[in-house]
């Protein structure tokens, strides 16, 4: 073999290599590495192992079918995965570079809520602009999302995040207020000088205790010594609209789900609880191809600044 084609014979099973060591990396498991590769799992084995001989290290502790990285595993994943991700998506960041955005998938995942009440007009906006580009949103949970994130079934996410994970990006770019909703003839609902204490003899309806919202009204009536009672857990802003109509109980929502149109009567409480932040959420190493580029730009156009701001200052 001549010395120019050893060369590129070399690059591309390197490429190959890394490409299978970063799938393993993902999945935490050879067998599903080879899977999603459309690969034997001893060929994926072999590569991983060539890649570990030729840079003289080990990249997995193996424990039976599970394995995990070592320490220099996790540095080579860092440096390894955008460039497999940027030799995968070559062919869309060319045409991308001459404004030809016109084919590929762009993965969107997010709770209900920013479904219904944030994105529509982002992904009205972005279906205009690139009408080859098919759109999936996940209906997720916020913990859903970031293992979607963190498996790449996701190209970026679009909520709220209380904790930021150090593996996630996540910039608000859109914040919106805490509302008391109660049924119009309800006490609270024209009662002057209103206290949060006040709160406390109604009983709320919330989501799930998981979720975001509990946590936040916790920490927030602790902090002036009070507590409130639940009467009732109901999943999603829509559903909790609903009952409150009904004379279930009352609720304190983020103003996001509010369109004006609800027969209900609405009380800020901003000088209680802080305003509830939403924004895009991506994996921190991520390669981002040109159809999560092009949909980031316009949900938040300060974004990219934002991002390589950070970059310098790290």
């Amino acid at each position: 073999m001549s010395g120019k084609s050893g060369q590129l014979y070399y690059k591309q099973n390197h490429l190959k290599q890394l490409r299978a060591f970063c799938m393993a990396a993902k999945t935490g498991s050879v067998s599903q590495a080879a899977e999603a590769l459309f690969q034997s799992q001893p060929t994926v084995t072999l590569q991983i192992q060539a890649l570990e001989r030729e840079m003289e290290i080990t990249l997995f502790e193996r424990r039976g079918p599970k394995i995990s990285l070592t320490p220099e595993g996790m540095v080579l994943l860092q440096i390894a995965q955008p460039l497999v991700d940027g030799i995968e998506g070559l062919e869309d960041n060319f045409h991308a570079h001459f404004g030809r955005l016109d084919h590929g998938q762009l993965n969107i995942a997010a709770g209900e809520s920013t479904i219904l009440y944030i994105l529509p007009k982002f992904i009205k906006r972005f279906s205009a602009a690139y009408p080859g580009i098919q759109l999936k949103l996940h209906n997720v949970t916020g913990r859903d999302g970031m293992s979607m994130l963190r498996a790449d079934k996701a190209d970026l996410a679009v909520g709220s995040m209380l904790d930021v994970p150090d593996d996630i990006i996540y910039r608000p770019s859109m914040a919106y207020s805490p509302v008391l909703i109660t049924p119009p003839d309800h006490p609270l609902a024209t009662k002057k000088n209103l206290i949060l204490k006040d709160i406390c003899a109604y009983g709320l309806i919330l989501p799930p205790r998981h979720l975001a919202t509990w946590r936040m009204l916790e920490l927030v009536f602790s902090q002036h010594g009070l507590k409130f009672k639940v009467s009732l857990e109901a999943g999603g802003w829509e559903i909790i609209k609903k009952y409150v109509a009904l004379e279930m109980g009352i609720s304190i929502v983020s103003g996001v789900c509010l369109t004006g149109d609800e027969l209900l009567a609405a009380r800020p409480l901003d000088a209680y609880i802080p305003k509830r932040s939403y924004g895009v959420v991506v994996r921190r190493g991520k390669f981002l191809n040109p159809q999560t580029k092009a949909f980031i730009d316009m949900a938040d156009p300060v974004f990219f600044t934002r991002h390589l701001h950070e970059t310098d200052q790290s």
